[in-house]
């Protein structure tokens, strides 16, 4: 009875609703870490302004290394010559990947109930748990995006196992929702019950769709062993004798990827994002205070904020279907375009247009956040452009998205100091003296005086609506020079089907 049981659960789940439900196991985790994680120790645990920036500093180091480490660790072997007698079909390397997550999800789950019981100083609670959450983090989102380039090729079925991340991360998000009902720093035995019991779901999903897909795909490797066998022997037969085999070096492949120009405009892109979207998210709620806090309520700027970490995902839906129409590079160039556009207009329509605010601020995260999650397709693409243009045996698609973390990963760091800094410069506000400081650098005329506009608000308002002018300036700039679209994808996509025609998995026949 339980194993007709299990075989029917595998014959009903697709292999993409499983793929897409592993980003709920993550989202409910995640969305609750990066609301609450500062608040509980600033607030609650009481870390000194050192020990915070000191924590945050190493953070930064620990969270940009360790994607390429865990990223290098993983593809290594995937990194040798095509002539290599060693072949890896795509249906072992998806397993090996699942294998990883049924490890590190358990694990990541289990990080995220550090930072709600306080076991050490704070300072020194801050840090690690820091590093194990984010290094948990790490090892689930590199295997899962590079599961999103392994287990297709084709436009279409990336497009569809995106469809589902986004559909499962809506959901996943509802527990900021839930969240409000729980969070209470005078009392926090509620809210640690609430984050246990997120723990143990996501847990027990990890483990469970985990053990579903190696299932389905452990059938897929064992009919391709004996023919994996032959054509090793054939390789090796046929391999020149002037030709042995030589693994790339890390050395070399930093040097493939630096002559790979699509992927360094892509990444001076994306930074800008990344910088973007952590800008947006760090300064959403001292936006809400300072702009409309003396004219909307505490619960529609609630609702507000749960409404800027479910609609992304919501809009990723819609956003996937034109990718499928008009192609993933035409539509992030019509996001930035859209950025620039209601970002003039707020700016024009000025300050005091309430509903206006209302509507800019909200929209600006989730556009810039639905941008984010095109991304892996884009990435995804850079993988088979790496394969093809460097002739792998094996697509690294665990590698490549850690390199463009490390690149790119800088920006989480940058847009809270750059941001805190413009704030003191022009207005002389430090948020962690809760007070303005007497002398700023740049005086601030009172252009505002005649409606009685403090400076603050003023300020506030001009980094509202002038970092997302400069970044989709430069963003604009940097995609005009990317190539990997249009007639040049399907080329790329074409030759690596061709490659590893035998090798590849149709998601739709799973």
């Amino acid at each position: 009875m339980g194993r007709s049981a299990w075989g029917c659960w595998q014959s009903v789940v697709s292999t993409a609703v499983l793929y897409g439900s592993l980003a709920l196991f993550t989202s409910i985790l995640h969305n609750v870490f990066l609301l609450y994680y500062v608040e509980t120790f600033v607030s609650v645990y009481k870390i000194d302004k050192i020990s915070f920036w000191v924590g945050e500093a190493v953070f930064l180091l620990w969270n940009s290394l360790n994607d390429p480490l865990f990223g290098w660790l993983s593809d290594r072997a995937f990194l040798s010559s095509p002539q290599s007698g060693s072949s890896i079909t795509t249906p072992e390397v998806v397993l090996k990947r699942l294998k990883a997550l049924s490890t590190n999800g358990p694990l990541f789950a289990l990080s995220f109930l550090a930072f709600w019981v306080a076991w050490a100083r704070p300072g020194l609670q801050f840090l690690l748990c820091l590093c194990l959450y984010d290094g948990f983090l790490t090892m689930v989102d590199l295997h899962h995006s590079a599961l999103l380039a392994d287990l297709a090729v084709s436009a279409v079925d990336r497009a569809r196992l995106n469809f589902h991340c986004s559909v499962f991360s809506a959901l996943g998000s509802f527990s900021v929702f839930l969240s409000y009902c729980f969070w209470n720093k005078e009392d926090f035995y509620s809210f640690r019950l609430f984050c246990v019991t997120l723990s143990a779901f996501s847990i027990l999903g990890f483990l469970l769709v985990s053990r579903l897909l190696q299932h389905r795909f452990q059938k897929e490797v064992r009919p391709r062993q004996d023919e994996a066998l032959t054509l090793k022997e054939l390789s090796v037969e046929n391999a020149p004798l002037t030709h042995p085999e030589k693994p790339v070096t890390l050395g070399q492949y930093l040097k493939q990827l630096s002559k790979h120009k699509n992927f360094m405009w892509f990444v001076s892109m994306n930074l800008i994002q990344v910088f973007h979207c952590h800008f947006n998210s760090n300064f959403f709620p001292l936006f809400l205070e300072h702009l409309l806090s003396d004219n909307v309520s505490t619960s529609t700027g609630s609702i507000l904020l749960g409404i800027s970490f479910i609609a992304p995902h919501l809009n990723n839906l819609y956003f996937l279907t034109l990718c499928q129409r008009y192609g993933v590079y035409q539509v992030i160039r019509w996001l930035f375009m859209l950025k620039l556009g209601l970002s003039v207009a707020m700016l024009l329509a000025g300050a005091d247009h309430i509903y206006l605010l209302c509507i800019f601020i909200a929209s600006n995260r989730v556009f810039t956040e639905g941008t984010c999650k095109l991304l892996k397709l884009v990435i995804s693409d850079l993988v088979d452009e790496d394969f093809v243009v460097n002739r792998r045996k094996q697509a690294t698609s665990a590698l490549l998205f850690g390199m463009v973390a490390l690149l790119t990963k800088p920006g989480q760091t940058f847009a809270p100091l750059i941001g805190t800094w413009l704030l003191c410069v022009y207005t002389g506000y430090d948020i962690f003296d809760k007070e303005p400081m007497k002398d700023s650098l740049v005086s601030v005329p009172d252009v505002a005086s005649g409606s009685g506009t403090p400076p603050l608000r003023l300020g506030c308002f001009y980094m509202l609506v002038f970092v997302p002018i400069t970044c989709a300036l430069l963003q604009l700039a940097a995609w005009s020079r990317f190539t990997l679209h249009g007639r040049k994808l399907q080329g790329i996509k074409t030759l690596r089907q061709g490659a590893q025609h035998g090798h590849l998995i149709d998601v739709k026949a799973i």
